[in-house]
């Protein structure tokens, strides 16, 4: 490949990512609109690896016992809101 073909072919290539990345209607990288329900089963999914991870650090030594109660009650209150919230929007 001779030095003019290799700069047309980098060349190309360059103005081909250019076009890829700031296509308005890129069809590859578009994403579907999340809803009301997707967002709270993401969170859900959260809350459970908050409530796993306050347990593993209270066994491990990281909070007092006051500390853990008073997290955990936290973290089940918003848990139950938000399966009720979940189980309306199923049900709907």
């Amino acid at each position: 490949m001779t030095e003019t073909q290799g700069l047309v072919a980098g060349l190309l290539l360059a103005f081909v990512l250019v076009i890829y990345t700031f296509w308005p209607d890129n069809v590859f990288a578009s994403q579907r609109e999340k809803t009301r329900l997707d967002y709270l089963l993401e969170r859900k999914e959260q809350l459970y690896e908050n409530l796993r991870d306050l347990n593993f650090e209270y066994r491990a030594g990281k909070y007092p016992e006051e500390d853990f109660v008073t997290q955990r009650a936290v973290l089940e209150n918003e848990t139950a809101q938000l399966l009720a919230e979940i189980e309306y929007l199923q049900q709907a």
